[in-house]
């Protein structure tokens, strides 16, 4: 008798699961080419605020002679900065909210070949690429409002870290508020949180200008939005007295980070639950 030899065993073709950099990068691609295709929304939502606030502070109120020329160089600056803080800070907060309550988008992307803590991370940082885009945009919009914008070439690295660290520290905030606050209490983020945030960030003035509200100027140092507007008015205004530029990035930084690691340990909670 001869042997007969067992055939070879076979094996199913497995599929190769794609790496947790690719995985992320395509989640953070889908969400920028979602950007780019509402392209007019976006925009709408970024510059109708900051455009009106320009138009009404700076254009109408030096025609009737309630400001100086000079006020509107110094409050662009801190528009900029108010536009970059918040985009970062609702593209994050208020469709995390929705999310995790009616939409419930966001079991999709936890089953992503992803870390839960990269889901949050991916959100963080489209919310800092689409300030950054928005911050940008409001330089030839200031300008073609104002009659014209004053702007310091030799600013601009500080000008883009402070815009990318300011981004950050709002991208956090809203992480954090997305996973606090329950959807019945949206009203109440506009009225409690945002409005003291918009207001106490040194947008619409100088932070040294407060030297005579002693109390008013120790109040604004506890929003990071002070230090963004500082930053970015150091860097395109360096002649009007700021607050330190390292001191502003310092904060900044620190702010980002611990609004995130925040929002990343609430994120985490809600995404287990």
């Amino acid at each position: 008798m001869t042997a007969v030899a067992a055939p070879a065993a076979t094996t199913a073709p497995t599929t190769a699961r794609p790496s947790t950099g690719r995985a992320f990068l395509a989640i953070l691609w889908r969400d920028l080419f979602v950007t780019g295709k509402e392209v007019w929304v976006f925009l709408a939502q970024v510059a109708l605020q900051p455009l009106f606030m320009l138009f009404i502070f700076a254009k109408v109120l030096n025609a009737g002679g309630f400001v100086s020329d000079q006020y509107k160089n110094l409050l662009l600056p801190g528009i900029v900065a108010l536009t970059a803080f918040l985009t970062a800070l609702q593209t994050v907060s208020f469709p995390l909210i929705m999310e995790f309550s009616f939409t419930r988008e966001i079991e999709d992307r936890l089953l992503a070949p992803l870390p839960t803590y990269l889901v949050a991370v991916e959100k963080l940082t489209l919310a800092i690429v689409r300030a950054i885009l928005a911050a940008v945009l409001m330089f030839p919009i200031g300008a073609l409002v104002l009659g014209g914008a004053a702007f310091h070439i030799g600013g601009i690295p500080l000008l883009a870290l402070s815009l990318v660290l300011g981004s950050w520290a709002g991208a956090g905030i809203g992480l954090m508020l997305g996973t606090l606050v329950p959807p019945a209490k949206i009203s109440v983020l506009f009225a409690v949180i945002l409005t003291p945030l918009m207001f106490t960030g040194a947008t619409q003035y100088p932070w040294h200008s407060l030297d005579s509200m002693r109390w008013f100027q120790i109040v604004t140092l506890a929003n990071p939005l002070t230090y963004l507007s500082e930053a970015v008015r150091g860097a395109t205004l360096p002649s009007v007295p700021h607050i330190a530029p390292w001191i502003c990035l310092l904060l900044l930084a620190l702010s980002g980070a611990v609004f995130s690691a925040i929002g990343i340990r609430g994120f985490m909670r809600r995404a287990i639950n």
